[in-house]
């Protein structure tokens, strides 16, 4: 193989160039020797029998699983075992300074990691986080979210700012306390404007019964894009007069498990020091054994990244927090706040290596460096060694249809729960762009923004007696309402990752162009929390109003949602009058109010930038 073949093959035109650069060859030297000595950087290997994770945490019940008998076929999710066990955790908000891709940037980082530290429970456990904010230079509040969490009696502690509570001043502190009442894969981030793009998210796993053998669980691999701009520059950038600029403001790099090479000539005029060889992540597999990967997409838009690892077939087991039907792909599509499980066969010998390969395609995503490489290494391998392998077909292929997931009618939940033949109510959400008053903007849902209060969360509404909301909050009272079918039609040339809180949508329909009526198997159609509807298309979702409380409905690009684009949805107000809020929450937002009073504090996004 000649050396231009190996590059633009083996590294994917990327590495720690862009397509361009291979086409001149002291481009192409300068790329490979850096990726080269980047892979001899010590960047440690995520070694099998001392970093992969249990089949469950210890817990009173000895040596057995904590879930008893229950099983992902016959067992329905809502039977959650009671193991009286609390896990807890500690986490500080504080700014710190990464460089993941050999770029310094100033984040905001839970205990100075990054990503942050791993959240893990038993099914049925309860999870305690005490999170303390002491952002400062600037001052920031913030709030955490715990992505697909139901929060079921607890949706005060969602954590989304401006809806479940208030955010968390500097200098305080908030305990949030919730069931872990799904199983699988997922993350936390913070929920207050788009400042998670700056940092502050981690990756989340409740141990749960599989339906699926293997032999080793390799944990969490987060795949995302990344930004060396804070995430108030790029909002001011994307709030301005041109729908467009959303779409322009490019992310510049792609990453998988954070180390990264970066060609620092990308970065000409950036003040911040550059190392362009930080290195790839680098992971371990055992010949002849099964490997569990929980693949996470925390990107600001990454809508979608594929997925893939040369030579290797992946067996998709689970979609978000559901276990589905196995079925096999070469490469695996997700878009950001998307969760797939994965099981590989480590098909090769002993002592081979291979590149694992996450890419942005052009046609979804505006990105300086689409391509990012990890390195998989078979027992025995030299693991300063640089893979010689080539990517799958399907990973380096344009298609527009990889802007969107894989088509649901391939996700089949193992558990089967049917769709409703006449929901008990039907809305239809109009999604597009306009410009405010303010020159500035704006994602519109039926025609309005999505423009919330921090100080003055929409739950504390709900459970007053008054239950006043303002236009602009967007809610959707379904009280009384046991399915709900909403249909979202999306006129934009983008598409959107769309992303329910408090439950698991029902997809029925999802498309372009005009939704024909008809669903998807409606016996057992798919359940995520996290849909793609496509450019000028439709998502048709069914939700179940059991679960009282004011739950978010949005999309999951940073740079989408925080000028607008959020409905929610409003369940169960006679049970949300017998609730009382926490007296922490209340609170909070005393002290987040006289903080913002005292600090003239700017609140970036929800349809507007104000004071």
């Amino acid at each position: 193989m000649d050396v231009v073949t190996w590059a633009t093959e083996s590294l994917g035109v990327a590495g720690t160039a862009t397509l361009n650069d291979f086409v001149s060859p002291l481009g192409l030297l300068t790329a490979t020797i850096a990726f080269w000595i980047g892979l001899n950087d010590q960047n440690p290997t995520k070694s099998l029998g001392s970093s992969t994770l249990p089949a469950f945490l210890n817990s009173s019940h000895a040596n057995a699983a904590p879930w008893g008998n229950r099983t992902v076929r016959d067992t329905p999710p809502w039977d959650v075992p009671e193991t009286g066990v609390t896990r807890s955790y500690d986490f500080t908000v504080r700014r710190g300074v990464v460089a993941p891709d050999g770029v310094n940037k100033s984040s905001i980082l839970v205990n100075d990691q990054y990503p942050g530290p791993l959240v893990e429970a038993n099914w049925g456990d309860w999870i305690e986080v005490t999170v303390h904010n002491e952002i400062y230079d600037p001052v920031e509040g913030t709030s955490l979210h715990w992505h697909g969490i139901p929060q079921n009696g607890t949706p005060w502690y969602d954590g989304a700012a401006s809806v479940s509570q208030c955010p968390i001043a500097p200098g305080s502190c908030l305990t949030y306390r919730f069931r872990a009442s799904v199983y699988g894969t997922s993350w936390w981030h913070s929920h207050l404007s788009a400042q998670y793009s700056d940092g502050l998210f981690g990756p989340m796993v409740v141990y749960g019964p599989s339906h699926v053998a293997y032999d080793y669980d390799v944990g969490p691999v987060l795949v995302h894009d990344y930004y060396h701009a804070d995430y108030t520059s790029i909002l001011t950038n994307v709030l301005g007069k041109n729908p467009l600029i959303s779409l322009l403001a490019a992310s510049d790099n792609t990453l998988i498990q954070s180390p990264s090479n970066h060609q620092c000539s990308l970065t000409a005029g950036n003040s911040s020091p550059c190392t362009p060889t930080s290195g790839p992540a680098k992971f371990g597999f055992v010949s002849g054994k099964k490997h569990r990967i929980r693949l996470i997409n925390p990107s600001s838009v990454g809508a979608p990244l594929l997925f893939s690892i040369d030579n290797h077939t992946l067996t998709i087991i689970a979609n978000d927090f559901v276990p589905i039907e196995p079925y096999q792909v070469t490469v695996v599509t997700l878009a950001a706040g998307q969760r797939t499980d994965v099981v590989v066969e480590a098909t090769g010998d002993s002592g081979s290596s291979y590149w694992i390969r996450v890419r942005q395609p052009d046609l979804c995503n505006n990105v300086i460096q689409p391509f990012a490489l990890a390195a998989l290494y078979y027992d025995g391998a030299d693991v300063n060694s640089i893979p010689w392998t080539t990517s799958q077909p399907d990973f380096l292929t344009p298609r527009l249809e990889q802007c969107s997931n894989d088509p649901i009618q391939d996700t089949v939940p193992v558990f089967s729960i049917a769709a409703t033949g006449k929901p008990d109510a039907t809305v239809t959400v109009n999604m597009s762009t306009a410009i405010n008053s303010q020159n500035q903007t704006v994602f519109e849902m039926n025609g309005v923004p999505f423009d919330g209060s921090y100080g003055d969360p929409i739950l504390a509404h709900a459970i007053s007696k008054e239950k006043t909301f303002e236009p602009q909050w967007n809610v959707f009272d379904f009280t009384g309402k046991q399915s709900i079918r909403i249909i979202f039609i999306n006129s934009q040339p983008f598409n959107h990752p769309m992303n329910v809180h408090g439950q698991q949508m029902k997809v029925l329909a999802v498309g372009q162009g005009s939704w024909n009526g008809s669903i998807v198997r409606p016996n057992n159609p798919q359940r995520r929390d996290t849909q793609i509807i496509p450019a000028n298309g439709y998502l048709v979702a069914e939700l179940t109003g059991d679960n009282p409380g004011v739950w978010p409905f949005h999309c999951h690009k940073s740079w989408h949602l925080s000028p607008g684009q959020m409905i929610n949805v409003l369940f169960g107000r006679e049970e949300l009058d017998a609730m009382t809020l926490p007296a922490e929450i209340n609170a909070g937002c005393t002290v987040w109010n006289a903080f913002a009073a005292a600090n003239n504090v700017t609140q970036y996004g929800s349809g507007q930038k104000r004071r």
